[in-house]
């Protein structure tokens, strides 16, 4: 007998995106055998050559790219059929707020459906463990801060009620069949990029989240930042979010996994990744002009409806538990970011393509 242990296979959904890059990239380096399956809507498939780049010729032969669709049966059976999966890191979805409210249809199909026949295949292939990209939005306007995973949960938009209900789906899944064994990580605000600047968050059409949106403005993409509401009840008036490193994101993911491999009886279990520390919108700005050294002017805009003052994580469960914490403060955050946006200022692509 071989004493060797098999090298373990992960699939990871929406592995393109901006997470799922610095994720897979750090799956590589701990020794795992990764395959992506991404439909590109959001993402491009120059993020996972680079990926391969920075993991370098011996770990990048460990990666696979399958271009195709959680809705698509065809699409799933040849990505299970190939590769006996060991675990499931869930990122595919559609992310966006705004949109969601503006076409709920396209956010249940895609993520609720998407979802749905993955844990069909998954099911059908014997692979029962999953890690799953959920959100903050599924704590609402909390009634009181930090958020703390036992909190009654009450999302106030599409998107943030398709990671609810996939939640709740994900517990009754596990519930049903005691074999399956699910992390759900609640995401606060990933922000930063790789320190190589080879790989970082490139939204299509006008970004939603503060980030991409101050970086837009560092490199000349837009002429100023729209700051929504000045009149909240904290220390400058601008709302409080807890940001948290990209790569501090990708190395909770490979904690959980850890933690799905070691653990029996774990269940369907909800963990926070944050930092347990608030920044203000003015704070991170200022940060930002600091790590950029340029100069981020400001339109000062009404706020806007939904948005709660003060959000941010008590992490004492993902420390003790899965052995993790974020190492990053905001001036790292704000130094990577700014690393990948000035090497990259159109993002993937080059200016006009």
């Amino acid at each position: 007998m071989g004493s060797e242990a098999r090298i373990q296979n992960i699939l990871v959904t929406g592995g393109a995106g901006f997470i799922g890059t610095h994720t897979v990239l750090q799956l590589l380096k701990e020794g795992f055998r990764v395959t992506i399956i991404d439909n590109l809507d959001n993402s491009v498939e120059e993020a996972v050559d680079r990926v391969r780049d920075l993991a370098g010729p011996d770990l990048s032969r460990n990666l696979r790219f399958h271009l195709g669709d959680l809705r698509s049966n065809d699409d799933l059976e040849r990505v299970f059929s190939e590769t006996r999966f060991d675990a499931v890191i869930h990122f595919a979805g559609l992310k966006a707020v705004g949109e969601s409210v503006a076409k709920p249809l396209l956010y249940y199909s895609n993520n609720l459906i998407g979802t749905l026949n993955l844990y069909e295949f998954m099911t059908k292939y014997g692979c029962k463990k999953m890690v799953f990209s959920s959100s903050t939005t599924v704590y609402g306007q909390p009634e009181k801060i930090p958020c703390v995973e036992d909190f009654e949960l009450k999302a106030m938009n599409p998107y943030g009620r398709t990671k609810l209900f996939l939640e709740e789906i994900a517990c009754d899944i596990q519930k049903a069949d005691p074999e399956w064994r699910i992390i759900l990580l609640r995401y606060f605000n990933p922000v930063g990029a790789h320190e190589s600047g080879l790989i970082g968050e490139d939204p299509k059409g006008i970004p939603n989240n503060l980030m991409p949106y101050i970086q837009r403005v560092a490199v000349g993409r837009l002429p100023e930042l729209n700051v929504y509401g000045i009149d909240y009840p904290t220390k400058d008036g601008t709302a409080i979010r807890d940001y948290i490193h990209v790569m501090d994101l990708a190395d909770g993911h490979i904690a959980a996994l850890q933690k799905l491999f070691l653990t029996d009886d774990i269940g369907c279990v909800a963990y926070n990744l944050g930092t347990g520390r608030g920044t203000s919108v003015l704070e991170m700005v200022s940060a930002f002009e600091k790590a950029s050294g340029k100069k981020i002017p400001l339109k000062l805009c009404p706020r806007r409806p939904g948005d709660a003052t003060e959000v941010y994580a008590l992490t004492e469960k993902a420390e003790k538990e899965l052995g993790w914490r974020a190492k990053y403060g905001i001036e790292e955050m704000c130094r990577d970011q700014w690393n990948w946006a000035s090497k990259n200022p159109y993002g993937y692509k080059t200016q006009g393509t």
